[in-house]
């Protein structure tokens, strides 16, 4: 069973919050035994110390409490505050979960307690040790610690959306701190007439426009797998790891389901710019070198014919009148698994090409697509 590309996607990044809260807690557990070495209980509050317990609540509070707040950030906070600035939503946020976070300690202090005194949870000798540990300095330094989690994760999680999907995790465990060879699929995908809209409308509005614009075609681009490699101009290059774009013919359905959100969405575009984006997308799939580059400023890229060819099939979209073309060599991958319907060009030499690429035009389900 294939989990859905949106789902992998929240998966993972709501485990990367927990890891990162696992990893603080354990190193808080380990900096406190090395304060109280040998002691039994804690000198503040003389609760009972034992490395054991505080481990097994720590790591696992920790753990859990990322899960946490990983899945309330991912589902629904991160899309209420997108709007916001960095700054406000940071604030906003850390209000939000420090809020949180104190319940989860005091619920967490009851249970440890209870456990070690074997008492009731709500037992008066239990309440008393928690409102001692919550009037102590112990408690507010944790609530600091905490603090500083807290934000590492946001940070962690806005640099992830600002850099794109994937791209922060692949430089956390140095995926391509050495070059690789892949096999990708490529869509550019192009504005029809963008100079012609920026003329009539003006250049903020323009940019208001495209920002717009590329905020409806998101949730396309995420749910078949999709990866935004680069926004160029009026121009977006999507790309797909040879296996994601191939099933269920990702990389095609992505195209339709961009087309389907800007049509849920024209009489929006009327009334706020007087016009419907329109374009057109190449295809192709090929071998790409994938490494870091730059120092003062890295970028992960992607060098190949591959990506040049795919720019040349864009461009004949015009003189084809096509909304999406194909190489043959995506076509013949995609026939495999789940055929599309397709009308052949032909072979084609492409400007700046010596070989010949066979073309072919991408015939939709939709029937306005066609």
């Amino acid at each position: 069973m294939r989990i859905h590309p949106r789902t992998r996607r929240k998966l993972r990044q709501t485990l990367t919050f927990g890891l990162i809260w696992l990893t603080f807690g354990v190193a808080y557990t380990l900096m406190e035994q090395g304060l109280l070495g040998d002691l039994t209980q804690y000198p503040s509050t003389k609760n009972v110390y034992s490395f054991k317990n505080a481990f097994l609540f720590a790591g696992l509070g920790s753990f859990f409490a990322g899960l946490l707040q990983g899945w309330i950030e991912v589902s629904w906070l991160k899309r209420r505050l997108m709007h916001r600035a960095f700054w406000v939503k940071t604030v906003l946020k850390s209000i939000f979960y420090l809020s949180f976070l104190i319940l989860f300690l005091a619920a967490m202090s009851l249970l440890g307690n209870a456990t070690l005194i074997e008492v009731g949870i709500f037992a008066p000798q239990n309440l008393e040790t928690l409102r001692v540990f919550i009037s102590s300095f112990v408690f507010w330094s944790i609530i600091l610690y905490a603090g500083l989690i807290i934000n590492v994760a946001l940070f962690y999680s806005e640099m992830g959306e600002y850099l794109g999907s994937g791209v922060l995790y692949n430089y956390s465990l140095g995926k391509y701190h050495r070059p690789k060879q892949e096999r990708r699929i490529f869509m550019f995908l192009d504005l029809k007439g963008s100079t012609t809209i920026a003329e009539r409308i003006g250049h903020e509005k323009y940019f208001l426009f495209l920002k717009q614009y590329y905020a409806d075609m998101t949730d396309a681009v995420l749910e078949t797998a999709g990866e935004i490699y680069q926004y160029v101009g009026d121009e977006i290059v999507v790309s797909w790891r040879q296996h994601d774009g191939i099933f269920n013919n990702n990389c095609i359905q992505c195209f339709e389901k961009i087309y389907a959100a800007i049509e849920r969405k024209k009489e929006k575009y009327i009334a706020q710019f007087g016009i419907v984006p329109a374009f057109k997308a190449g295809y192709h799939i090929g071998e790409v070198t994938t490494g870091e580059i730059g120092i003062i400023k890295k970028d992960i890229i992607y060098t190949g014919d591959v990506l040049n060819t795919t720019a040349r099939i864009q461009a004949e979209c015009n003189t084809y009148k096509a909304k999406a073309l194909i190489s043959g060599d995506l076509l013949h991958e995609l026939q495999k698994e789940n055929p599309i319907d397709f009308t052949k060009i032909g072979e084609l030499t492409l400007r700046g090409k010596t070989e010949a690429i066979e073309l072919f035009r991408v015939v939709f389900k939709t029937e306005v697509l066609s």
